[in-house]
């Protein structure tokens, strides 16, 4: 019998059994988040069905990111329902202004190597940067989770994606998942895992693979993994539930994508699909209005110093064009204050919002108007993603982003010194 791939590998620990692409196990999740987008339907799930106690809490943790502050006295009782119940039950809530969930999740050590960490939002894909099986479940999911501490899942088959070489100068890991995405395509790896491989990867750094695992649902995979090396554990030094995946040497695979990073230039997403990939000089001229900077999928640290350089190289914003930052957690925000960075986009003339998912998802923070094209950070741009309909969302990375910013039409950052 051939041998296993990571997915299957990890699958087989949290469910006791032989599990293989295609096998229906029952596992049990190391931790679940649930958001404010997902947690109250979970809430009346968990009702319904009759729950009174809470299994293990300890392995639960809820995040108020989605409307961050309150959008509407309807959200507001919402966040109000969660407080209350984490409380009863003694769940660890992280409030308003905490920031995005995922974010939180790695900040605070729950994805670890071997582990299977699930969220109520389809980007849990990002905790596979660090060697878990993370994926996305619904409000129902999260119920029964919060019930019995379990859940079920199709074991999925893989796709080996492997990287080689190392990315050119300006050229940034967001670049390399919508290359990816091009290649696969939106539907291009539906219910199948992405596990990552090759000589790049030791090039990139922790941040680097969130960026690429993030947007692996954006092509209809049910998880990315990336391998562990000691990138990997460096960040999970003081965790001693760690248990480093590696796939056997016959692992079965369904598909193979190779990327040679030293080939890849700036890429963008035009509007309304993800995958509607095109170098960024083939788009380079069309007016921009607003600049977006932040999510699960740019909002950290590293991500803002990058998009902070070509502005700053720049020469500043462009007249008429809104930069918009939303940091992905407090811990981002209060590095950024402390670094100046915060101070050099506000002097940019940034909106600063509150730590969370802010526009991406058009449910709260800044919304586009009628005609208006945004250049974002984000993993989606689907028509009406931010709120409106009617405007057109370009996805880059945030050194691309802030090139535009600078131009105040999409442009090429090497292009920038």
């Amino acid at each position: 019998m051939a041998g296993k791939t990571i997915s299957e590998k990890i699958l087989s620990v949290k469910s006791g059994c032989d599990a293989r692409a295609g096998d229906i196990v029952i596992c049990r999740a190391d931790y679940a988040l649930g958001t404010d987008g997902s947690t109250p339907m979970a809430l009346d799930y968990f009702e319904a069905m009759g729950g009174h106690r809470v299994h293990d809490p300890g392995r639960i943790l809820f995040a108020l990111d989605h409307y961050a502050p309150a959008t509407s006295r309807h959200t507001a009782q919402l966040h109000r329902r969660m407080r209350d119940f984490a409380a009863v039950h003694g769940i660890r809530l992280y409030d308003v202004g905490e920031g995005i969930g995922h974010q939180i999740v790695v900040e605070s050590g729950r994805a670890l190597p071997g582990g299977l960490v699930v969220g109520a939002d389809s980007h849990a894909v990002t905790y596979g940067a660090l060697n878990a099986f993370g994926t996305g479940i619904g409000s129902s999911d999260l119920a029964a989770i919060l019930m019995c501490g379990q859940m079920w899942l199709r074991v999925p088959e893989t796709i080996r994606v492997t990287l080689h070489g190392r990315l050119p100068d300006s050229v940034y890991p967001k670049d390399i998942a919508l290359a990816l995405a091009k290649a696969l395509g939106a539907d291009g790896a539906t219910y199948q895992a992405l596990e990552f491989d090759g000589s790049g990867i030791e090039t990139l750094d922790l941040d680097d693979r969130l960026v690429i695992a993030n947007l692996a649902v954006e092509m209809g995979a049910k998880n990315a993994v990336f391998p562990a090396d000691e990138k990997t554990l460096a960040c999970v030094k003081h965790s001693s539930d760690a248990c480093v995946t590696a796939p056997d040497a016959d692992a079965r695979y369904v598909r193979q994508v190779e990327i040679v990073l030293d080939a890849l230039v700036p890429q963008v997403a035009l509007p309304h699909q993800v995958d509607r990939v095109e170098a960024i000089a083939n788009a380079a001229g069309r007016s921009v209005q607003m600049v977006y900077l932040g999510t699960c999928t740019g909002g950290r640290v590293r991500d803002f110093h990058q998009a902070r350089d070509v502005i700053k190289a720049g020469g500043g914003v462009a007249a008429g064009v809104q930069l918009v930052v939303t940091p992905a957690s407090r811990e981002v925000l209060e590095t950024l204050a402390r670094d100046g960075t915060l101070a050099d986009l506000i002097s940019f003339g940034a909106v600063i919002q509150a730590p969370g998912c802010g526009s991406c998802c058009g449910t709260c923070g800044a919304i586009p108007g009628d005609g208006v094209n945004v250049i974002s950070t984000a993993n989606r741009n689907f028509k009406g993603r931010m709120g409106n309909g009617a405007a057109n969302i370009y996805l880059a990375s945030p050194a691309s982003c802030a090139a535009a910013a600078v131009r105040g039409a999409i442009a090429d950052p090497r292009e920038i010194q």
